[in-house]
């Protein structure tokens, strides 16, 4: 059984940085996509960021720049390091594990961004 656990959202200003990060349980973690999400009140959820095991990254074109994802496979750990960020970022911030088997998602965290 997997879990994610998001954590790191808050309030910030606008040019200030957060980190999240997204602790997973079980044994599929070195294999798995994993990805950081994002949905803003009445709007779709959205990718953010993915890595792979390899460590590929990809980033969606709003957020290139200024944010970056990372893992740690010995501790099943993902991190979002935020920077510059903008009230455009304000959104519920979800983690997610893509396996060959199926999609697994946090509960998600909350980022605002504002003065």
């Amino acid at each position: 059984q997997v879990q994610l656990v998001e954590s790191g959202g808050g309030l910030v200003q606008p040019g200030g940085s957060l980190r999240l990060s997204c602790a997973a349980s079980g044994s599929i973690f070195g294999i798995a996509i994993m990805g950081w999400y994002r949905q803003a009140p009445g709007k779709q959820r959205e990718l953010v960021a993915t890595i792979t095991s390899g460590l590929y990254t990809n980033y969606a074109d709003s957020v290139k720049g200024r944010f970056i994802i990372s893992r740690d496979n010995a501790k099943n750990m993902v991190y979002l390091q935020m920077n510059s960020l903008k009230p455009d970022d304000t959104a519920v911030y979800f983690c997610k594990l893509a396996s060959p088997w199926r999609d697994y998602w946090g509960q998600g965290t909350q980022v605002t961004v504002s003065s």
